[in-house]
């Protein structure tokens, strides 16, 4: 069966409405100028960690004069999204010579001990984020043009002649977001553990907004659905910026392929391009996103516009269904994404994104008066239950299976939970037998815990969820996150599906959520502290 990911034969449907009121609604970036907080020398120790060994203040930096092979490294005190000027100079003699320099930047201070020369990983080295630049006159204030996503900046002399030395009298980088970080409120918690979760969460959607949802500033600076979901989210609770999901929704509805499909992701320069890649359960998740923009904003026009697309993906998706009304196995390809996971299988995971879609279908339609819609859509999805019950439900072990060689896997679980696949008092039991069986096919990405949480907390768990946000994510910090990553696997704290943590993203949008979770569930954010 051919692969459903990269569409070969497809068409890109233009929307110039839906486009142009898109455009209207790009946000002007909002900039903030940032100075290193100090100078930093590191090495690897006794365990192969990177750490740092001494520190000077930033004022010292003046002071360096920076030979053949010499180095510097500044640390801008947490993670930034921007352009980064350089005040060079030369020092001694007569510049002779271009001064040949090149740049590292590293969202964490591993990166500065790995080398992109020995990268051999699936994706392109070209997201490594590192320059060689000539200046041929000093002294210059170099503006590098290309936006960087780091914390640390190594500035290394490849080589100068003999008869000077470079100096750099200051460097500055400008920050940049579409919202301003002091606008997101902390929490109230006596717990600093939340407080500082919390923290993370915010600084990791802040860099993440830029003239859309972005999934990485690193990589891959650009929009995917799935992150759109969870990044909107966090920001009804934070930044409250409806216009840039509304920005996000349009673009999608605007870019459709045959079918009426939606992307998995959009391209937005060199100009507006749908990525070639579908993705079954993103596209159903579209629906989410549009109703819960409705329901903070009761912008009933938008929901007017994109009601017909979100439905349509539903639609789509019950295409899919074989002759025992499950989906057909599509595990060996990149059809429908559920998390990063050695040998996941997601059979049965993506009929319960269907099946979720559908409640998230019958809510617009109860919002859009669509009767014969609800109607329908209710009548299909009972139906789905039933299958998923009768093809994937386990009577013996009391979980559900996926696949021909019926894994058992958490996100399988999790999944069948916010589907609802059961009643409550049978999830709740569900999920707490998960726990007790811990699967081996366990969660990997912060997007697969994010669901877990949501599981975790719709089945009355709140404590629990709670204490494992603190364990997840606060394990994270714990390994130095100052923005959240694209994965996180407390077992094997190294791990890549590219082949190499320095391609790894480490502020990534999908695993900003628990800010989210703190305030909507745990009402941290209201003046009267309930934790």
């Amino acid at each position: 069966m051919a692969s459903y990911c990269i569409l070969e034969d497809f068409e890109v449907h233009k929307n110039k409405k839906f486009l142009e009121i898109a455009e209207n609604l790009k946000p002007e970036l909002l900039v903030q100028n940032v100075s290193p907080a100090r100078l930093i020398k590191i090495e690897k120790n006794e365990m192969q960690e990177t750490v740092v060994t001494a520190e000077e203040p930033a004022s010292e930096l003046r002071k360096k004069i920076l030979k053949k092979g010499d180095s510097v490294i500044l640390d801008f005190g947490t993670h930034h999204v921007g352009y980064v000027t350089l005040d060079l100079c030369s020092v001694g003699s007569h510049q002779d010579a271009p001064a040949y320099i090149q740049l590292r930047f590293a969202e964490r201070l591993d990166e500065l001990s790995s080398s992109a020369a020995e990268y051999d990983g699936w994706i392109s080295r070209s997201w490594i984020q590192e320059e060689h630049i000539h200046v041929d006159v000093l002294p210059e204030k170099r503006r590098l043009p290309r936006r960087y996503a780091f914390r640390y900046l190594e500035i290394r002399v490849i080589d100068v002649s003999p008869k000077f030395s470079l100096g750099v009298k200051n460097a500055w980088m400008e920050d940049v977001s579409s919202v301003r970080w002091q606008d997101a409120k902390p929490i109230r918690s006596q717990d600093e553990v939340l407080n500082r979760i919390d923290e993370v969460s915010i600084r990791t959607l802040h860099n993440c907004m830029q003239d859309v949802f972005e999934d990485g500033p690193k990589r891959d600076r650009r929009m995917w659905l799935g992150d759109l979901r969870l990044q909107a989210r966090a920001n009804y609770e934070t930044f409250q910026n409806y216009d840039l999901v509304k920005r996000c929704l349009y673009l999608f509805g605007g870019l459709t392929f045959n079918e009426g499909k939606i992307a998995a992701c959009i391209f937005t320069e060199p100009e507006l391009d749908p990525d070639d890649t579908y993705l079954f359960d993103y596209a159903l998740l579209y629906g989410s996103v549009l109703l819960d923009y409705y329901e903070q904003t009761e912008d009933m026009e938008t929901l007017k516009d994109l009601y017909p697309i979100a439905i349509r993906q539903i639609e789509v998706g019950l295409s899919y269904l074989d002759e025992n009304g499950v989906i057909p196995d599509h595990s060996g390809e990149f059809w429908c994404f559920v998390d990063w996971g050695e040998g996941l299988n997601t059979q049965a995971a993506s009929l319960a994104i269907l099946i979720y879609s559908m409640r998230y279908g019958i809510r617009l339609a109860k919002h859009m008066g669509d009767e014969s819609r609800i109607d329908w859509l209710q009548e299909k999805m009972q139906t789905l239950k039933e299958s998923a019950i009768s093809k994937f439900w386990d009577e013996k072990q009391q979980l559900f299976v996926s696949g021909s060689n019926r894994q058992v896997s958490w996100a399988t679980q999790v999944w069948m939970i916010l589907a609802r696949v059961f009643p409550k008092e049978k999830n709740r039991e569900l999920i707490l037998h998960t726990i007790d069986v811990n699967p081996r096919i366990r969660m990997v990405s912060p997007y697969m815990y994010h669901h877990f949480i949501d599981a975790l907390i719709r089945c009355d768990e709140k404590e629990r969820a709670l204490e494992e946000m603190k364990r997840y994510w606060g394990e994270m910090i714990n390994d130095g996150a100052d923005t959240f990553w694209e994965l996180y696997n407390p077992y094997n704290k190294y791990e890549s599906p590219y082949g190499s943590v320095i391609v790894n993203s480490f502020c990534h949008a999908w695993s900003c959520t628990p800010t989210y979770f703190l305030r909507k569930f745990y009402h941290l954010n209201d003046e009267k502290e309930e934790l």
